[in-house]
């Protein structure tokens, strides 16, 4: 995990606490915004350049706005990660900055806030993972969550693609369906560790199909956030598919995940990636 150096450790607690007492004085709900957008990753292009980006941890505090960013060290290895990630964080920051000149003279009720932030998830001379977890708050009840996954293959220095990896509408049927089973056991065993009345179950369980079923259809776009399980040798044992708020449950759900092992991938994983797979 990224760890800050004494002086960042201090600015960023009070950023955390600033964004604490502003989420306080949020304003009155607003429609849920539109998360596809902002969950995908940039688009990296493939002539990286040898230098990579510049990646330097940011905090911000005005009386409209605030920013927090921070990034592994892990990326300064690859630049072409590391443009991936940098390309992230600065579309975010322009949408953020985008609301803020909206603003015009006024000021808001809470500042407008960006807080997102990279971890390393996994180094191997294969494979390296990351995460970006965050969030955009530009009005409304609450912010929009920024949730995207890299996964880099630095022996081919570039970016490991859902759609590369599985290229075929029964594959992603396959990885669907068993996404989707684990979804609605998770939804059932919630269900049931809440003592729920069976009509009150039954509403529970099936308002979540709908989502469920949606979220997890035969589209690579779908699956397009997920990092790899590896065993001791680096191979992957298993995908964990990362699903945003809103994609396959209520804002409240949160972001959920669901791990789909070899098994069930390595028939329909494309032939290039298939010794990334542990048998």
């Amino acid at each position: 995990m990224y760890r800050l150096g004494k002086g960042t450790a201090l600015s960023v607690l009070a950023l955390a606490t600033m964004l604490a007492l502003a989420a306080c004085k949020r304003e009155p709900a607003a429609a849920p915004a539109d998360t596809a957008t902002a969950a995908q990753p940039a688009p990296v292009d493939e002539a990286v350049s040898d230098d990579p980006a510049e990646l330097k941890d940011v905090i911000e505090n005005t009386p409209s706005y605030v920013v927090g960013i921070s990034y592994p060290p892990v990326a300064a290895k690859y630049p072409g990660l590391a443009q991936a990630l940098h390309a992230y964080a600065e579309a975010a920051r322009a949408e953020l900055m985008q609301a803020v000149e909206g603003l015009g003279n006024d000021r808001p009720t809470a500042p407008y806030e960006l807080s997102l932030s990279f971890e390393q998830r996994l180094d191997t001379p294969s494979l390296v993972a990351v995460a970006a977890d965050g969030s955009r708050y530009t009005g409304g009840a609450h912010g929009e969550p920024l949730v995207a996954r890299f996964v880099w293959l630095p022996q081919q220095q570039r970016m490991l693609e859902a759609r590369e990896l599985i290229t075929s509408a029964d594959g992603w049927r396959a990885v669907g369906g068993y996404a989707a089973a684990q979804l609605r056991a998770k939804v059932e065993a919630r269900a049931d560790s809440e003592q729920l009345s069976p009509e009150d179950r039954q509403a529970l369980v099936s308002g979540s199909e709908k989502m469920i079923a949606e979220g997890t259809a035969a589209d690579p776009d779908n699956f397009s956030q997920f990092e790899p399980v590896v065993d001791g040798a680096g191979r992957i044992t298993a995908l964990r598919f990362v699903f945003p708020p809103y994609q396959v449950g209520p804002y409240s759900d949160g972001t959920q995940w669901v791990e789909v092992p070899a098994s069930v991938l390595l028939p329909h994983v494309a032939p290039d990636y298939a010794g990334l797979f542990a048998n």
